[in-house]
C-alpha cells in the first residue's frame, strides 16, 4: 500500500550553477496517513519549501512526490489546485484573514471557491467556527478580534470542509504562549479525529508535541524520529 505523501530525492535549486542555492537537497520522505509530524528547522534549512512543496505550492527542481500514490509533479497547475482545495488544509503564522469579512465570512471563501451550496457552506462554517470556540464571534471582523482569536478563525477555516491534511506553518508564532497552548490543543484534537498533521516549526518545545520529529539543515534531513515522549 502506498505511503500518504511520498518524497524521493527531491531538490529546489535557485540560480543554478556557479552561485547556486540548493533549498533542498536530496530530500526523501514518506508520511503516513493519520501521522502527526513536525517539520524543524531555523530560518533557512529548507523547511518552508519543504512545506510548500508538500501543499503544492511550489514545484522542485527535481525529484518525485506522489500523494495517495498518485504522481503529483506531473499534474497540471488546475489537478494541482484541485487535489490542494480538496485535502489539505492550510494554517498559516500570519492568520491571511481578510480584513473586511466576517470570521463566517473568511472561513466560508475557500468554499465558495469549491462551488459549495449556500446552505452547506454556512453550515460547515459555523460547525468549523463552534470547533474552535468561536461560537460568539462569527460575526466579528479581523479587527475586533485578539492575536489567538484570529488564529481560531484561520484553523477553522483549514478545517471546514473537513480535508484529510493538515499542513501547519509556525501556527503559534505570532501568539502570546496561553493563544499558543489553545491552538496546539485544537491541532492535537483533529489528530485525534485522524487528520494527518504536518506542522513547521523553529521551535523544539512546539515540534516535542508531535509524534514525529524530521530535522532539516542546509536542505538536507538530518534527523527523522518518533517522539517517545508521545
Amino acid at each position: 500500500m502506498s505511503s500518504l505523501i511520498e518524497i524521493k530525492n527531491v531538490y529546489k535549486i535557485y540560480n543554478p550553477g556557479e552561485n547556486e542555492v540548493r533549498a533542498l537537497d536530496g530530500v526523501s520522505l514518506k508520511i503516513e496517513n493519520g501521522e502527526f509530524v513536525a517539520i524543524i528547522g531555523q530560518s533557512g534549512s529548507g523547511k518552508s519549501t519543504l512545506m510548500n512543496m508538500i501543499g503544492m505550492l511550489d514545484k522542485c527542481t527535481s525529484g518525485e512526490y506522489y500523494m495517495d500514490g498518485i504522481d503529483v509533479l506531473n499534474m497540471t497547475d488546475n489537478q494541482m489546485s484541485e487535489i490542494r482545495n480538496k485535502k489539505i488544509g492550510f494554517i498559516f503564522q500570519g492568520f491571511n484573514l481578510i480584513s473586511s469579512l466576517t470570521a463566517k465570512g473568511n472561513v466560508e471563501l475557500p468554499l465558495i471557491y469549491r462551488g459549495m451550496k449556500k446552505q452547506e457552506r454556512e453550515n460547515l462554517s459555523q460547525q468549523a467556527l463552534e470547533m474552535v470556540g468561536l461560537k460568539n464571534r462569527i460575526n466579528h471582523r479581523p479587527s475586533q478580534m485578539s492575536g489567538g482569536q484570529q488564529q481560531r478563525v484561520a484553523i477553522a477555516r483549514a478545517i471546514a470542509a473537513k480535508p484529510p491534511i493538515i499542513l501547519a506553518d509556525e501556527p503559534t508564532g505570532n501568539l502570546d504562549s496561553k493563544s499558543g497552548v489553545e491552538v496546539m490543543k485544537i491541532i492535537h484534537q483533529l489528530h485525534s479525529e485522524g487528520r494527518t498533521i504536518i506542522l513547521i516549526t523553529h521551535d523544539n518545545l512546539i515540534a516535542q508535541e508531535a509524534e514525529r520529529i524530521i530535522r532539516i539543515h542546509d536542505g538536507k534531513i538530518v534527523e527523522d524520529y518518533y517522539n517517545k515522549a508521545k
